[in-house]
């Protein structure tokens, strides 16, 4: 029997960005209040449908550079500064999720520095940093409002792949300027697993990992008192051994 593609029912593919970033000492996402139905006014996470002429890695691109100017780092050259980390989160494909038709996404993780203010754009009403915690509910007091589509659901995966990859990876740095002192990477870690970290073991871990960090030679008062050391990110991408996210 000839192939028949109008025998299968069609859907769409889209690709949803989780974008973390440190805010005031604050693991915080990108969130986008939708301007169009459906679940118009609800926050949602930022993304779009994959054109015909793209494959998935270049329209998960091209929706972190319209959302936030950001394009993706290459590992293999230095990090600009208006580079992220961008990987493939996973594959989010219930039949219900999208009440327009049958739609399949694809999810990425994004980590830059600390961000400017977002401006929206496309259907998008408005645009914030929102933490974690408020997006995901995490917090005491009322309740807040869900967000649109399963993106809670995607959210929670791409918080606890960020969480859970510090603890193996020198993934943290991608939250640091390119150079950045002992104290400000621990307050990365502290603000993505929501602990405080003791600075005299965390100094002699990070600095006694060969190749994850690597002193610039200079130093830095902008976080106030002596002048720290400033380093910048290794050759390193696994830590051995691995740095161990202590209970909340």
């Amino acid at each position: 029997m000839p192939y028949d593609p109008s025998a299968f029912p069609p859907f769409a593919v889209t690709v949803d960005l989780v974008v973390l970033t440190v805010r005031r000492h604050a693991l915080c996402a990108l969130a986008v209040r939708r301007g169009e139905p459906p679940y118009q006014g609800r926050w949602a996470l930022p993304g779009g449908f994959v054109r015909g002429d793209e494959d998935l890695s270049t329209a998960a691109a091209r929706e972190l550079a319209e959302e936030t100017g950001l394009h993706v780092q290459d590992p293999a050259g230095p990090a600009p500064a208006n580079a992220a980390h961008l990987e493939q989160l996973a594959t989010y494909g219930d039949p219900k999720r999208d009440p327009r038709m049958r739609v399949v996404s694809v999810a990425h993780l994004a980590l830059a520095p600390d961000l400017p203010a977002p401006r929206a754009g496309g259907d998008a009403h408005s645009v914030r940093w929102a933490p974690v915690n408020e997006l995901l509910d995490e917090r005491e007091g009322e309740p807040a409002a869900p967000l649109a589509f399963d993106h809670a659901r995607i959210l929670a995966d791409g918080v606890e792949r960020a969480r859970s990859k510090i603890e193996y990876s020198s993934l943290a740095t991608a939250f640091c300027p390119q150079e950045f002192t002992v104290g400000e990477l621990r307050r990365v870690y502290e603000a993505v697993w929501g602990v405080a970290l003791d600075p005299r073991n965390f100094h002699r871990k990070v600095t006694g990992t060969p190749g994850f960090l690597v002193p610039t030679g200079g130093t830095t008062t902008r976080q106030g008192g002596r002048p720290a050391q400033l380093f910048r990110a290794g050759g390193a991408t696994l830590l051995n051994p691995p740095m161990l996210r202590p209970e909340a």
